[in-house]
């Protein structure tokens, strides 16, 4: 039994593969034949593969340069790194995790089914993150093994469904459609950029329409722009790391500015890589995932990963890693001035979801939007993991936290009622949400049975 377990778990926190599956068994249900269906998941397969290793680059270059920042401004504190307090986590509470994220993506399908929120998550480490950190919170209650796996699971499930939800109304102005959504742990703060860039911004100037002086129109190519922008602030850093931390620490004896150049065209190849990926993803799954629609869920939408957005704004891609950074730092300089726990700005998180938010904020608010969005995205990432520390029980103070939005509105909200109210407090909490979701579906009902009589 165990062994069956660790496959299905395997399998669900393998995001290749479970799209695949999701792929094949979609175009299995449109009964397509077997050449298009082996297609459709090999292809889908491979792209995700493709984007895992593009963003396996990206990770790669930003590492050392976390390291250049602290050497370079003397900086300690924690760093929010979703990976480092996972594999924190799964040590202890490994078992939990586990099973909560097969309920979670079991009650995530029938929550898409009985409601008017039709999202089925299928970013498979997100979910496993999340799970992980809904079973330390509810650890923390004493609560039993059966309950704390049935409402750790619906938590989750509600998560995946609440999270999408509220970014797709930005994420249809990305795409121009409905059939694919976000599936990832940053959608309160892309929310919150799209929200921003709507009142600040002006989606009439886009990020991809800046108008660079004729000399300079080879900037427009994103990945020139990428490499070049990406080149000078590694340098800047490396510059105040010093060339004897960098050469004796990090490059193996590179000279100091060599290596940060590598640094810096290889991040860019990495976003290259992703993006290609994603095309690749996107051209497989969506048809593909008509299928589930129409004979399990109708009306279903696929929630993917971050990086699907990518493709639709190149540049406010990069504009909103820089700019979220820039939130992160800021931040750090009013928690020295304020005395509270330093957060260190974590170059992985504010690069894929700032760059994420940078996109959501170009959608309603153009450049304004973008730079406002990510902007005020990099402070609340800051900010939220020091709030989420004090409802992690012994994991709240390891050098590290989770990072993205959703995991602090989610931990905030089960952690808080779980300290006042115990175990009683954190179920009720978890069945509101589920009841209000049941209500808006009702009230919703109602109103599109009036608007299709008149």
């Amino acid at each position: 039994m165990n062994g069956f377990l660790d496959i299905l778990i395997d399998i669900a926190s393998t995001p290749a593969l479970l799209v695949a599956l999701i792929a094949i068994l979609g175009n299995v249900l449109q009964k397509k034949d077997i050449a298009s269906t082996v297609k459709g998941g090999i292809k889908t397969f491979v792209g995700f593969l493709v984007v895992t290793a593009g963003a396996g680059v990206v990770e790669g270059s930003l590492a050392p340069f976390g390291e250049m920042f602290q050497a370079a401004f003397n900086m300690q504190g924690v760093v929010p790194n979703n990976e480092a307090i996972v594999a924190l986590a799964l040590t202890k509470f490994g078992t939990y995790t586990a099973l909560i994220m097969l309920a979670g993506m079991a009650f995530n399908i029938l929550i898409a089914r009985i409601t008017r929120f039709k999202y089925i998550y299928l970013t498979g480490h997100a979910t496993l993150y999340m799970a992980c950190m809904i079973a330390v919170i509810l650890s923390v209650t004493g609560m039993g093994t059966v309950p704390l796996v049935l409402f750790g699971g619906l938590a989750l499930g509600l998560a995946n469904t609440i999270f999408p939800a509220i970014a797709q109304p930005f994420t249809r102005q990305i795409t121009k459609n409905d059939t694919v959504a976000l599936g990832h742990t940053g959608n309160f703060g892309y929310a919150l950029s799209g929200l921003i860039g709507k009142y600040v911004g002006n989606k009439e100037k886009s990020t991809e329409d800046i108008n660079f002086p004729k000399g300079l129109s080879f900037l427009r190519d994103s990945t020139v722009s990428i490499t070049i922008t990406m080149a000078v602030v590694y340098v800047i850093v490396a510059l105040f790391a010093g060339n004897d931390y960098i050469t004796t620490n990090l490059s193996d004896g590179t000279n100091y500015i060599i290596y940060s150049l590598q640094q810096a065209g290889s991040f860019a190849a990495g976003v290259f890589v992703i993006l290609a990926g994603v095309r690749l993803i996107l051209a497989e799954i969506v048809p593909a995932f008509k299928g589930i629609s129409e004979k399990l869920v109708p009306n279903s939408i696929p929630a993917l990963d971050c990086p699907i957005v990518f493709p639709y704004a190149p540049n406010a891609v990069l504009i909103g890693f820089l700019t979220s950074f820039v939130g992160g730092i800021v931040s750090l300089v009013i928690m020295v001035f304020a005395g509270t726990t330093v957060i260190i700005p974590g170059v992985v998180p504010h690069f894929f979801c700032g760059a994420t938010a940078g996109v959501y904020g170009n959608a309603t608010g153009g450049l304004r939007g973008a730079l406002a969005g990510s902007f005020i995205h990099g402070i609340i990432i800051s900010f939220m993991p020091i709030l989420l520390m004090p409802v992690m029980g012994d994991l709240g103070f390891q050098g590290s936290t989770f990072s993205d939005t959703d995991y602090g509105v989610t931990g905030i909200f089960l952690g808080n009622l779980a300290n006042f109210g115990g175990q009683i407090a954190a179920i009720a909490g978890i069945i509101a949400v589920l009841a209000v979701l049941i209500g808006l579906t009702i009230a919703f009902k109602g109103k599109d049975t009036k608007a299709a009589a008149k």
